[in-house]
Parts: structure tokens; C-alpha cells; sequence
């Protein structure tokens, strides 16, 4: 998985401008930039959260705005119902995640992918140590339908299997 999560910040090029804000430290190069996983800039998407998810944004184009990022997991969290105003991408990298839109729940894998119109309510639940690879083809923005995750909405690990005394 690792390797897998190295292509993707291969791929990815350049740096760019999130909400929240992710410092990348680089100006837009003229040709490619190849970043690995390791050199990735990562802030929380909700900073007065414990666990909050964390985001690198890799590449924004200078001139749709279009925005190609990473999401890990800390821990597991339900993202709630949120929007956002350009269509959107998830390629599952980590973890499998559970995605839901117009009363459909889907469970995707490592390697799932899936395309989201723009202002399509959706909500996600993410693993610990959950990670996706995600584009949105404008501006990258988060529109939240109730209001952003909680500590209520993190998911408590798993607890280890016991051990049965013989």
C-alpha cells in the first residue's frame, strides 16, 4: 500500500490553496514536480478536533482552480452530509470506506473509485488510518449540510480479539 500511496503523490503535480489552507512551501512549477508520500505537507481539516482528518493538497491548477489532494484518518470518523461545488473524485487508497448519496450506501475497497457531481450531498465514513486520494475540478471547497464532525462522529478503535483462558 505504500508504494501504491507513492504513485498517487508521483502523479499528482504541483502545490495549491485549500479550506483550510495547506502550506505547501513551493511556487506552481513550470514542468512537472514529483513528491513522495513522506514530503507531503498535512494539516487538519478541523483543527480544535482530537483526530481530525488531515489534508494535503498536491496540485491546484492556476487556472480552473481544479484540486487534486490526499484525506488520511488518525482515527476513524463519520464525515457528515456535506457538499461541495465542483464534481468530485475518491480513489480509495487505505482502508475501505463507506460512501452515501441519494439513498444509496456504498462500501469501496482499496483501489474503488467514485465520481460525485458537484452539489451532491454525500457523507463518508473513513477508518483509522484510512487514506483517499481525491480531485474536485475547481476550486476545492467543503459545504457541511449540519455542521462539521464531532468528537461524537470519531469511531472508537477496534478493541483486540481476547484470548480465551484454557
Amino acid at each position: 500500500m505504500r508504494r501504491i500511496a507513492q504513485l498517487v503523490m508521483v502523479v499528482a503535480l504541483g502545490v495549491g490553496v485549500a479550506a483550510p489552507r495547506a502550506e505547501t512551501g513551493a511556487a506552481h512549477p513550470a514542468g512537472p514536480l514529483f513528491m513522495n508520500y513522506a514530503d507531503a505537507k498535512w494539516s487538519r481539516i478541523l483543527p480544535d478536533l482530537d483526530g481530525s482528518p488531515e489534508i494535503a493538497i498536491l496540485h491546484v491548477d492556476p487556472k480552473t482552480q481544479a484540486t487534486e489532494l490526499l484525506i488520511r484518518a488518525p482515527k476513524g470518523i463519520h464525515v457528515r452530509k456535506h457538499w461541495h461545488s465542483a464534481n468530485e473524485t475518491h480513489t480509495v487508497i487505505t482502508g475501505t470506506m463507506t460512501f452515501a448519496c441519494e439513498g444509496r450506501r456504498v462500501e469501496q475497497p482499496p483501489g474503488s473509485f467514485n465520481w460525485l457531481p458537484a452539489k451532491m450531498v454525500h457523507e463518508a465514513w473513513v477508518p483509522a488510518g484510512g487514506l483517499v486520494f481525491i480531485t474536485v475540478d475547481g476550486p476545492w471547497d467543503v459545504n457541511w449540510v449540519e455542521g462539521p464532525p464531532t468528537a461524537a462522529d470519531l469511531v472508537p478503535a477496534p478493541r483486540p480479539a481476547r484470548r480465551r483462558a484454557r
